[in-house]
């Protein structure tokens, strides 16, 4: 058997997290990509598809060279995941691999397919997590530009459902980092998730650091990403954000990706791609807010927010 490849127990009672090779203890993930595509694909990315498993393949093998350990991959069905690529890929680069099931906005599917499965949609999030070959390890939804729309709504009580049936973690596409008050009402409040196994994506696509420092008192994991062309606007902002919500005492509620959503932001394509974050925002980042920050952003806060108690 591979060693990464464990089967789908972990410590008696304890949590793990579900990676596409079976379940791994926390600590077994090591330095991670909290958010990233190696596969992914749009209508609204008309020619920019990800969809070349030999140059994620060489990004995955820059990253570990790079130090890194595993990366979460966020793209939710619908939307090329290629599951067992991705497992395959892992097995490859023994970089692990956590993948994803729900649903983003409306606009990247078409309205057939939405009416298809709109009684069915917790089920096959669950499917996804709990029986299929190559099973996913967290949920994906998304938000709208300060607000919820029907479908939102929509995705996120079935994401809450399928929370409760496996006990996965629920990633949150913000969008534009705003929103994040909404969503919480309708994931933690009506649908009773714990703060704690939510995920909050790109809050530092938002310059409201009051917005970000409400987001961390709430209980949920803060994932900061965007070192890509695409989103580089965010960069000069990251490390006053990051130093805020240290000094609240909120460290312990912050991880960081890249989201990389383009073959040109990928090393192999000439961008920084996922291993900036360790040859060059990692060793920023322990200078300005020391080594112990780092590697509880890179290590310690990843193994608590992907893991789980499965049922």
């Amino acid at each position: 058997m591979n060693p990464q490849e464990a089967p789908l127990a972990g410590p008696a009672g304890g949590p793990v997290v579900r990676t596409v090779l079976g379940d791994v203890p926390p600590g077994g993930l090591g330095v991670c990509d909290a958010h990233d595509h190696l596969f992914l694909r749009s209508p609204l990315l008309p020619g920019q598809e990800l969809a070349d498993p030999v140059a994620a393949g060489a990004e995955l093998r820059a990253f570990r060279e790079a130090g890194g350990g595993a990366v979460v991959q966020w793209t939710p069905r619908g939307m090329g995941r290629r599951r067992g690529e991705l497992a395959a890929l892992a097995r490859a680069t023994g970089v692990r691999l956590v993948a994803a099931t729900g649903l983003h906005q409306a606009v990247h599917y078409d309205p057939e397919l939405l009416g298809r499965i709109r009684t069915e949609l917790a089920g096959l999030f669950v499917e996804d997590l709990t029986t299929a070959p190559v099973r996913a390890g967290l949920i994906k939804v998304a938000g709208g530009f300060h607000g919820l729309d029907a479908h939102a709504r929509w995705v996120m009580a079935a994401a809450a459902e399928a929370h409760h049936a496996t006990g996965a973690p629920v990633a949150v596409h913000l969008e534009l980092g705003t929103g994040a008050p909404a969503v919480l009402d309708v994931l933690c409040g009506e649908g009773e998730v714990p703060p704690d196994r939510v995920i909050l994506g790109h809050p530092g696509r938002s310059a409201d650091v009051r917005a970000q420092l409400s987001a961390a008192r709430s209980g949920a994991y803060l994932a900061f990403d965007g070192p890509s062309r695409a989103h580089h606007p965010t960069d000069w902002r990251l490390f006053d954000s990051l130093a805020a919500l240290a000094e609240a005492g909120h460290a312990d509620r912050i991880l960081l990706g890249g989201d990389t959503t383009t073959a040109a932001a990928r090393a192999v394509g000439g961008g920084p791609g996922m291993p900036y974050l360790l040859s060059t925002l990692r060793p920023a980042l322990a200078a300005e807010l020391g080594e112990e920050f780092a590697a509880r952003v890179f290590v310690g806060n990843p193994a608590r927010a992907f893991a789980a108690h499965w049922h």
